[in-house]
């Protein structure tokens, strides 16, 4: 059985612990708000100008939008988002799952390169063959250091290079869409080729009067486009990594009070038995001198 002293600096430990969860949980519980406020008012729009983007793919020859140029696979970028810390539960580790599953399984046949965005992901596949490093990226590829529009373009801008020029046949986007504190939903969407919109019965999508013209279009409103679906993944992920964060420092928490509640029982325990034998050897060494 543990002696008294070291029960007594378990119980410090686990308080000192419980003091640093209990902080981490108010400090993600503060920027998750921010981010979730980010998040919510960016979805709609983007989600409206990716339908549009989808609309207008469809009515645009190949010729003239190269972005949904469809070809065979033989190339592909997988752009996984993690975070820069951990100590959120299974966010990261569930998209190196995802992103493993994809390089490993269905696109193994098609030279999978990762591309890394954010610390964990990759110290996890910085020793791997499909780790994809690229110049122009790599000042940015910690971008939740400083996230922001503009270091979103450039990766957006980069990426949209890399399939235009025929270095990938298609790239694919995996983070963890998140939908509350609690739930993250692991996402891996097509960034490039732009997928046409097709509605019901095989329909074409509906007709556009284009103003300005459609080179116009191709070059100013696809590419913002792209940036801004890139961007929205990004705000996703972040705000899906303080939930994370902040549920798991909150679990963490509660079982620390419960773990400290279980030693200073048996703290408690200990010391009557110590007061018990003392008391017992009182009074055989009383009895003793009395006999």
């Amino acid at each position: 059985m543990p002696s008294l002293k070291e029960i007594r600096n378990r119980i410090t430990s686990v308080g000192s612990t419980m003091q640093i969860t209990s902080a981490m949980k108010m400090v993600s519980a503060a920027k998750l708000k921010r981010a979730q406020d980010a998040i919510t008012q960016m979805r709609p729009y983007a989600t409206k100008l990716q339908e549009i983007l989808g609309n207008l793919s469809a009515t645009l020859d190949l010729s003239e939008n190269a972005y949904s140029d469809t070809r065979e696979v033989k190339n592909v970028l997988i752009v996984g988002i993690t975070s820069n810390r951990g100590l959120c539960g299974g966010f990261n580790n569930n998209i190196i799952k995802k992103v493993t599953q994809l390089v490993n399984e269905e696109y193994a046949h098609a030279n999978p390169k990762v591309l890394c965005l954010g610390k964990k992901i990759k110290d996890s596949f910085k020793r791997s063959d499909a780790y994809y490093i690229n110049d122009t990226i790599a000042p940015v590829e910690d971008i939740f250091s400083s996230l922001s529009f503009d270091n979103n373009t450039i990766i957006a801008n980069e990426l949209m290079r890399l399939f235009t020029s025929k270095e990938f046949d298609k790239i694919i986007v995996v983070y963890n869409q998140f939908v509350n504190a609690a739930t993250q939903i692991v996402r891996d969407e097509q960034f490039l080729p732009v997928v046409s919109a097709v509605q019901e019965n095989d329909q074409s999508a509906g007709d556009y009067i284009f103003e300005p013209s459609k080179e116009e279009i191709v070059t100013e409103l696809i590419p913002k486009s792209l940036k801004i679906q890139l961007f929205k993944g990004l705000l996703d992920s972040q705000a899906a990594e303080h939930g994370a964060r902040m549920t798991a420092m909150h679990k963490a928490t509660d079982n620390a009070k419960e773990l400290q509640k279980s030693l200073k029982l048996s703290y408690n325990k200990a010391r009557q038995a110590a007061i018990t034998n003392e008391i017992l050897e009182i009074v055989g060494g009383a009895e003793a001198l009395n006999s």
